[in-house]
């Protein structure tokens, strides 16, 4: 039995030898080798991101639209360059629309009593803003207004940065980032120069092959555009999604097509005083 003893001694002693000689100078050279030849495998990157986002999820899911926003302004802006930078972007672009575009109270709209005499484009004069968003914003389906009626009313102050390359229409407030909306398709001069500043010379409404007014019963039912002026030369049309799946009217020779949904709701964001710049 002392051969046994001292055998299984040997191996232990010798097999601790070899595999500390392993670890040490075998495993370090090999995986020197693999580095050198850039087959090292990274370390999983930590979503440090992902919780905060989250809760922001969490925040709009339960209608606290005012937290929600600022949750997401806070991510975006602590995490430049997170994992969830792009939904981050669509989803407080979601929620600020959803903020605006409703009767959701908020520190930037005003309540307005209408009054003998009001129409809502002298409103809208009145306010600095559009007919259309106020329609949006107090959930109208028509021009009508009635003495007493109490009308929320924000002043927001709109401007476009087209990204070409990035295929994005980034819609502004007052210089900071609100929205956006994402290009399905791209038909432009192969000649542009590198950054264009012109504005929305006016935003279209289309019903069987006709334009159509504000105050027209088809006007809600249209295909919306929104043409740039002569320093762009090009116009952004609507393009069927699933809540438009059928469009009649035809894309024109040139411009950027975004979802007809998309473009149904920017259209009543700008009108023809709202600042573009065109990059690549």
């Amino acid at each position: 039995m002392k051969w046994l003893f001292v055998l299984v001694l040997a191996l232990a002693i010798f097999g601790g030898a070899a595999w500390f000689g392993y670890n040490t100078f075998v495993k370090e050279e090999i995986e020197l080798q693999k580095e050198q030849r850039g087959e090292v495998t990274p370390p999983p990157v930590v979503d440090v991101s992902l919780p905060e986002f989250q809760a922001a999820v969490k925040l709009r899911q339960d209608g606290k639209l005012t937290e929600a926003r600022d949750a997401l302004v806070s991510l975006i802006q602590k995490y430049p360059g997170g994992k969830h930078l792009d939904e981050a972007r669509d989803l407080l672009g979601e929620v600020n629309v959803e903020i605006l575009l409703s009767r959701y109270p908020s520190p930037e709209k005003t309540e307005y009593v209408v009054k003998p005499g009001d129409v809502l484009a002298k409103i809208a004069r009145k306010f600095k803003t559009t007919p259309e968003l106020i329609m949006r914003t107090n959930n109208m389906s028509s021009t009508m207004l009635r003495i007493g009626d109490r009308l929320l009313i924000s002043n927001p102050d709109f401007s476009m940065v087209i990204q070409r390359k990035a295929n994005l229409v980034v819609l502004l407030n007052h210089g900071r980032f609100f929205k956006q909306y994402h290009v399905r398709e791209a038909k432009l001069p192969q000649k542009q120069a590198p950054k264009i500043t012109t504005k929305v010379a006016e935003t279209m409404a289309w019903k069987n092959g006709q334009r159509v007014g504000l105050g027209s019963k088809d006007y809600l039912a249209s295909t919306k555009w929104i043409r740039l002026a002569s320093g762009a030369g090009y116009t952004l049309y609507a393009v069927p999604d699933s809540t438009h799946p059928n469009l009649e009217q035809p894309a024109p020779p040139t411009g950027l097509g975004l979802a007809a949904t998309d473009l149904e709701e920017l259209s009543t964001l700008v009108n023809n005083r709202t600042p573009v710049t065109i990059i690549d």
